[in-house]
């Protein structure tokens, strides 16, 4: 079985110390000056020097999918045998997907954790009793949550994916498909986006973490840090999970995102038209400044909202 995502690769032709800065501030642990890991163990590196065939300049070069069992391995040696650039080790099995993006299969080497998110109060049924909810100052990703690409090859793509074990969530028929790496996880892993006359490429990387608080704390360090917010804080209604994007100069966007659906194999796939409210229920254009805690450029008064200088 594919668990998920146990490392990915950008591959850095500019701004290298930028984007270790970035990654600083996104919250990652810094191993060495090119490698970053979440609290699970999963990977982030930075390669200056490795090919990228999905696009130009600082995008993603490679994911490394971990598996459960050695027989997954040759399992999946079999069915990519003849896929451009396979290559099978007794450690690893690599081929490139229809885009060209790398990909790269091993024993997974994330670790569990014990975190968990702050509970809810829902009416009727409240499960946080005499605590409050947390206020982080920043984020701590606990793992890569899912990679988005731009496609050109939608059907080629998802068909790929599926031989693999991939299961479909949710799609965009003609547009896009949510896909989860096993029958039963998060809503999705991978989602691949074909919008017309749009070349292939990265459209963004996310990042778990534990609740929406986090996803606001985290949001609000990055604003202070003087990053620049794509769009968000804000909320998919396909997946429920909350949102915070971000621009990175490592490439694409990156997203911390947390609280999505839990799917099994009972879940039967749906059907959307693109819209602006399917892609966000609600979302704040130019996000939250981190001083202020209000939209950019919109003062805090008083010591209490309802108070005015």
């Amino acid at each position: 079985m594919i668990e998920g995502i146990d490392a990915i690769t950008y591959r850095i032709e500019h701004q290298l110390e930028d984007c270790q800065r970035f990654l600083r501030d996104w919250g990652l642990r810094e191993i060495s000056p090119t490698q970053f890991d979440t609290v699970n163990g999963a990977q982030v590196h930075l390669d200056t020097e490795v090919a990228a065939e999905l696009e130009a300049g600082n995008t993603l070069a490679s994911v490394l999918w971990g598996v459960t069992e050695a027989s997954d391995l040759a399992h999946l040696a079999t069915l990519l045998k003849d896929a451009p650039n396979f290559h099978h080790s007794h450690t690893e099995v690599s081929a490139r997907d229809p885009h060209g993006l790398a990909i790269r299969f091993h024993l997974t080497h994330k670790q569990a954790t014990t975190l968990q998110g702050s509970p809810s109060n829902p009416y009727g049924a409240p499960q946080r009793i005499n605590a409050p909810s947390p206020v982080y100052e920043r984020a701590t990703p606990i793992e890569i949550g899912h990679v988005v690409l731009f496609s050109d090859c939608l059907q080629a793509a998802e068909d790929f994916y599926v031989r693999l074990g991939f299961v479909v969530s949710d799609r965009y028929p003609g547009r896009g498909v949510f896909l989860r790496a096993s029958p039963e996880g998060g809503h999705h892993d991978l989602f691949l986006l074909q919008i017309p006359n749009h070349p292939r490429g990265l459209n963004h990387i996310a990042y778990t973490v534990r609740d929406i608080h986090e996803v606001f704390g985290g949001g609000l360090a990055m604003s202070r840090a003087g990053w620049k917010t794509q769009l968000g804080p804000g909320r998919h209604p396909i997946s429920s999970a909350y949102f915070w994007y971000f621009e990175n100069p490592a490439g694409g966007l990156i997203e911390y995102n947390a609280d999505e659906d839990h799917l099994t194999q009972a879940w039967q796939p749906r059907s959307f038209d693109p819209s602006p409210t399917r892609f966000a229920e609600w979302a704040i254009d130019g996000g939250i400044d981190g001083h202020t805690r209000r939209q950019p450029k919109v003062e805090a008064s008083g010591s209490f909202l309802t108070e005015r200088k």
